[in-house]
């Protein structure tokens, strides 16, 4: 599969771009090509979104709207088997988890899609007379910036509420998955009824384009999904022209295990929240803190449940995991376990670059760590790969402190069957989603997002359309109707 730039409505390679292959994680295969972009096609596409942006087609015209997106999730529901197959081949995620990412993604848009059509703002009478209207508008043009970890559903997660609002959109996908975010927006660009410029779509290797999207007063909104460094950055670029930012950024999510916990039953769940997409995954099951009385069972059990998955290419049926994105990522993941499992208290669980049938891929073992710091690096730095370190507590306060202590506050879980104890919890964590005795339950109907540097606004949900919108305030005086006049 090959791709180009789609811009006001036409699939156009760049003049000058270099053609980029993208690999098969699994095996190192070339599955096809992307242009490599300049800055000038990302101004093409800016000003394709600015000018579509100036017509009342789309952003005043909900039903239409709701008409497109309705439409795109037809067309990607008739393709759903082969984008999965192609999604595994990118990103190197088991087919099963590319399935599911598959049918998530196809219900954001069907919510989205709903919620086009009742966007509803409000009036009162502030004074005899006097009324003011208050409007929620699309915000304008929005540049939509996309990891590789989810490229699907992270991706429809920014646009179908972009799109849904009245914005008209510039989206960059990350280089490893270029080829699948190109095949699911050709199903969009496909659909009838598309006005051109509304969504427009430019690759590139590097990060000119996404400075450019940042900096660019023609460009109202960044919705980024990626590492909190990235985005901090972008809010820096960003600041000049006062951007609107939705961001989710980094997480080291907590998962709290008390002593009623069922030891057995709770390890394999920890042990595949911590190993989705390979450990690759914001939300992942980072570090397990255990009560003293089951600490440890649980890092037996813990050991014995990573150390059960199979690992090997994400197509063939029976595995668990599959390899990490590429082999530039690899290495510098496994540098940084290797400084963890040196200054850690315990290895319980030894990860390893995987050899034989699989050297050629990018596949590595889980790992597992104890340790008592929760200054240590490995505790408080977002490691992105199969890394997990389990510690213990006393108490619920020190329960709490231990997790909270973390620049972090995205997500984190509380398993117990003391359901007040579980509300206590989830009430004294710093996270924007706490999940009780589940990990990693994501919806398209409940807003996340996450506390402190994990991130500014929420994605997901009705308030995901305030990122993409702008309220305005239409005030007129009317005068009433004078008694016995």
């Amino acid at each position: 599969m090959n791709t180009s730039f789609y811009i006001d409505g036409v699939w156009t390679p760049s003049a000058g771009g270099t053609v980029v292959p993208s690999h098969d994680p699994a095996t190192g295969e070339a599955l096809g090509h992307f242009v490599d972009a300049g800055v000038e096609d990302f101004q093409a596409a800016v000003a394709a979104a600015h000018g579509a942006f100036q017509t009342p087609l789309w952003a005043q015209n909900p039903r239409l709207r709701q008409q497109v997106l309705n439409r795109w999730a037809d067309r990607l529901e008739s393709k759903s088997e082969e984008l999965a197959q192609l999604l595994t081949r990118e990103n190197g995620k088991v087919l099963a988890q590319s399935r599911g990412e598959m049918a998530g993604a196809i219900s954001e848009i069907r919510y989205y899609a709903g919620l086009a059509r009742h966007i509803p703002g409000h009036a009162l009478e502030v004074e005899p007379g006097v009324f003011s209207t208050m409007l929620k508008e699309p915000a304008g043009v929005v540049g939509i910036i996309v990891p590789w970890n989810a490229p699907v559903v992270l991706l429809i997660r920014s646009l179908a509420p972009a799109l849904a609002a009245g914005c008209t959109c510039v989206v960059k996908p990350a280089p490893q998955t270029a080829l699948i975010s190109a095949a699911v927006l050709q199903e969009l660009f496909a659909v009838e009824g598309m006005p051109a410029g509304v969504a427009n779509f430019v690759t590139e290797t590097g990060h000119a384009g996404a400075h450019y999207l940042s900096t660019s007063p023609l460009v109202d909104v960044i919705s980024f999904t990626g590492s909190t460094l990235t985005g901090q950055r972008i809010m820096a670029a960003a600041a000049p022209t006062m951007k609107k930012l939705s961001l989710e950024l980094g997480g080291k999510s907590c998962c709290i295990v008390f002593e009623d916990a069922d030891v057995a039953a709770v390890a394999p769940q920890l042990a595949a929240a911590a190993t989705v997409i390979s450990g690759q995954q914001c939300t992942a099951a980072r570090r397990i803190l255990v009560h003293a009385s089951r600490y440890e069972a649980m890092k037996n059990a813990m050991r014995d449940a990573l150390g059960a998955l199979r690992i090997g290419p994400g197509l063939v049926q029976g595995h668990h995991m599959g390899p990490l994105i590429d082999s530039g990522t690899t290495d510098a993941v496994q540098a940084r376990i290797a400084q963890a499992m040196d200054l850690a208290d315990e290895v319980v669980l030894q990860g390893r670059r995987l050899d034989g049938a699989w050297a050629g891929g990018c596949f590595v073992s889980p790992i597992l760590v104890a340790h008592r710091d929760t200054s240590a690096f490995f505790v408080q730095e977002e490691i992105f790969g199969p890394f997990v370190v389990i510690e213990s507590f006393e108490s619920e306060a020190e329960a709490v402190q231990r997790a909270n202590h973390t620049e972090f506050g995205l997500s984190a879980s509380v398993w117990t069957d003391n359901g007040a104890r579980a509300w206590r919890m989830a009430r004294a964590l710093r996270n924007g989603t706490v999940w009780i005795n589940d990990h990693n339950r994501l919806f398209a109907e409940a807003e996340t997002g996450g506390y402190r540097r994990s991130g500014l606004g929420r994605l997901h949900g009705v308030d995901a359309l305030f990122d993409f919108t702008e309220i305005k305030h239409i005030y007129q005086s009317v005068g009433v109707v004078a008694p016995g006049g």
